[in-house]
């Protein structure tokens, strides 16, 4: 009974900490040089990588009860939206751009167990260096330094485009669906996964909400969260659209990787500990919004959004 109490007494000067580092400074969304900035910084100090593994994304569940392998998810993340996209159709080889693409975790699995040509882009020049520092050069698998707004390929140059949660940093939704479209062939397959907003046409936010949606932006350095609709329509009223597109709600599939991302780092206490106090510091700092998105996610202020279509 003691350990307990101490455990919790532990567990909530933790958070309170985390709160106080939390509530000092935010990373709001000022130009892409700060999102470039802030995904520098976590690839510098390699918190994220050494918790949540090379695949910075959240991960797909089957049963959130049995599943406990945060890691395991998001590589059945990856296949579970190559399948759903139809991705899997094309054949080996086909050239396939991840925009968005971290350190490289979902680029090196779509070209290692699919056989794909694939080139990742991301703003973050310390992205580019350590995902080409994490992939074999047996790998048809390469990285590139550019703005997904401003895509340097000719129209039509991939055979599928990948993009996982990058769209909250695009401050232009429209253009973001234009230029993966465009440089789609026509047949092509577009897969998309990514945070999205409730639609609050219907049901204006309340205060407490406006004030989680406000930190979600602003902690992590987000212009502005899409509607699952809203970006469809993106989609479709692209020039660049081939067909229709279809959409998929899968909170209730990755919501458990909020609270896993947490327990990672009492899972793997040394990881933390080997990069010093001031990562640990960093590590606290995240635990408020990471409890605010699972909060909004599990109410509905969130959702997480798939799309499919065609070039």
């Amino acid at each position: 009974m003691e350990a307990s109490i101490l455990i919790l007494i532990a567990l909530v000067l933790t958070l309170i900490l985390a709160l106080i580092i939390w509530s000092n400074k935010d990373r709001k969304y000022q130009s892409s040089f700060s999102v470039a900035s802030a995904y520098d910084a976590w690839t510098n100090d390699q918190l994220l990588e050494k918790l949540w593994g090379e695949h910075v994304h959240l991960g797909y569940y089957t049963d959130s009860f049995l599943k406990t392998d945060f890691r395991a998810a998001k590589i059945d993340f990856v296949h579970q939206l190559v399948s759903w996209s139809g991705l899997d159709q094309l054949p080996k080889g086909s050239r396939i751009l991840d925009v968005g693409c971290g350190i490289g975790g979902s680029a090196r699995i779509l070209a290692s167990d699919y056989g794909f040509d694939v080139v990742g882009i991301t703003i973050s020049p310390e992205q580019v260096r350590r995902a080409t520092d994490l992939t074999p050069k047996t790998l048809l698998c390469r990285y590139e330094l550019m703005d997904a707004l401003d895509l340097k390929f000719e129209k039509g140059s991939f055979d599928g485009v990948w993009s996982v949660e990058a769209g909250p940093h695009m401050p232009d939704k429209q253009l973001y669906a234009d230029e993966m479209l465009r440089v789609l062939r026509p047949g092509g397959v577009l897969a998309v996964a990514d945070w999205n907003s409730r639609d609050s046409s219907n049901r204006l936010l309340s205060s407490f909400e406006k004030f989680v949606m406000n930190q979600l932006l602003n902690q992590w350095a987000h212009p502005e969260f899409a509607t699952i609709k809203g970006f469809r329509l993106n989609l479709l009223n692209s020039r660049f659209c081939g067909g229709s597109v279809q959409t998929d709600n899968w909170t209730n599939f990755t919501i458990p990787s909020w609270i896993d991302s947490i327990l990672e780092g009492f899972r793997r206490p040394v990881s933390v500990i080997r990069l010093g106090p001031l990562a640990v510091l960093k590590g606290l700092r995240e635990i408020p919004t990471i409890l605010l998105m699972r909060w909004a996610f599990k109410n509905g202020l969130m959702q997480f959004g798939v799309f499919r279509t065609r070039g």
